[in-house]
């Protein structure tokens, strides 16, 4: 006969990843870099429902729906190779508010130049998740 902590554990591991490793901005910012480096957008906007793209081919005047902000980045993604991505600050600037910067380096497909970027991820804490909905880049 099984028993309701069974029941419970088993439902636990049916949970997505996302949903459970995202009780920290810790965890958000390792689960970015792990996104990041995969070239994974679809992990990488993970449940945002929008996003404001401040990256070369976005317009970031205004918030992008998921579908569209996973394909810019999808396209951003597609002629870069990582070479190395670091978390270098994770933040809370005020409860439920916070940020993670990355330091990439990376060539363009093709070419031997080693490039960097700092990428800045803003999150919001929704539903006990840190949710992205800001991402930009600087040279």
């Amino acid at each position: 006969m099984h028993t309701p902590r069974l029941w419970l554990s088993l439902a636990l591991l049916a949970l997505p990843i996302e949903a459970v490793a995202q009780a920290t901005l810790s965890d958000a910012a390792t689960r970015a870099k792990a996104a990041w480096s995969a070239h994974d957008a679809l992990r990488l906007v993970g449940r945002s429902s929008t996003l404001i793209l401040q990256i070369p081919g976005a317009d970031p005047s205004s918030p992008l729906g998921r579908a569209q902000a996973i394909e810019l980045l999808r396209q951003y993604f597609r002629p870069a190779e990582e070479r190395g991505l670091d978390v270098t600050a994770i933040r809370e600037v005020e409860p439920g508010k916070g940020f993670v910067e990355l330091t990439r380096r990376y060539v363009v497909a093709g070419t031997t130049e080693l490039r960097r970027e700092t990428l800045f991820l803003g999150y919001r804490l929704l539903d006990r998740e840190w949710r992205l909905v800001e991402l930009r880049s600087a040279p």
